[in-house]
């Protein structure tokens, strides 16, 4: 089965063109999702657009787009209107400008999306730009119109193909400062090397599995467990919880201590 692509057209850099496509890195099909029922019936429930003042139902090609002058004032646009202020990056990534790939500040990345050449003829083009941005250590710097928005993208080159990251506007990014000024500048250095055995201990390779969603998995369970019983079994009211501790304030130093020797005696018993 051919894969399906978000985006086709073209990457230019100078006088280098080569036709491409892209399609998301990321996608939530796999996530459970619930419509909304009426719980007497068991029939679905629509949600339809209605007029505010009549109430009555919109119809498909009587919607449009407003723009808010003022209290129930709207300039009214047309997808024609919108159509004709659609910008040049709608169907051309121009590589603008480099970076050095360890400057992009990682708050900036929305939404990863992979890039790939879409005709043969065009492989060798796509594979020139991305072998030099290797060799250069940096990422082109371009825009491109997605949801009818002119968004600022960086394309980092990754294996046979590149990365296309979606960037989050300036304004959508909190500065820091205001967040982190009020946090002791040093640690005590006493305690340094002990969490950096812990560290050292807790050390793994990256494996996916590590973002697993136990939410979701006890979903999916219920829901089969749901599916095959006529009713649902009535379960045993849980005890009641064990009596808070008195106090929970802890010794930071011998709380890292403990947490080395546990994961030191798990290392030996296994």
């Amino acid at each position: 089965m051919a894969p399906r692509y978000y985006w086709k057209g073209y990457l230019k850099l100078s006088l280098v063109t080569c036709p491409v496509a892209m399609t998301p890195a990321t996608s939530e099909s796999e996530k459970v999702r619930f419509h909304t029922l009426n719980k007497a019936t068991g029939n679905r429930v629509v949600s339809r657009y209605v007029d505010s003042v009549t109430g009555k139902p919109v119809k498909d090609e009587n919607e449009a787009k407003g723009y808010a002058r003022g209290e129930n004032d709207y300039v009214i646009l047309t997808e024609d209107d919108l159509d004709r202020v659609a910008l040049d990056t709608v169907k051309t990534i121009d590589i603008e400008k480099f970076v050095p790939a360890d400057s992009i500040e990682w708050t900036y990345l929305e939404k990863p999306h992979y890039l790939m050449p879409d005709d043969p003829v065009g492989n060798e083009a796509f594979a020139v730009i991305r072998d030099a941005m290797k060799a250069d250590k940096v990422f082109g710097v371009s825009k491109l119109v997605m949801g009818r928005r002119e968004r600022a993208v960086i394309l980092e080159p990754r294996d046979e193909g590149i990365v296309l990251w979606s960037l989050r506007f300036g304004d959508e990014v909190r500065p820091e400062d205001s967040y982190f000024e009020d946090i002791d500048e040093e640690a005590d250095p006493d305690l340094v090397p002990l969490v950096q055995k812990l560290i050292k201990l807790k050390t793994a390779h990256w494996s996916p599995e590590m973002t697993s969603d136990p939410i979701q998995t006890s979903l999916l369970k219920l829901i089969e467990e749901k599916r095959k019983a006529l009713k649902p079994k009535k379960t045993a009211k849980s005890k009641s919880s064990e009596a808070a501790p008195k106090s929970n304030v802890v010794n930071i130093m011998d709380a890292l201590r403990k947490s080395v020797e546990a994961d030191l005696k798990g290392r030996k018993a296994g």
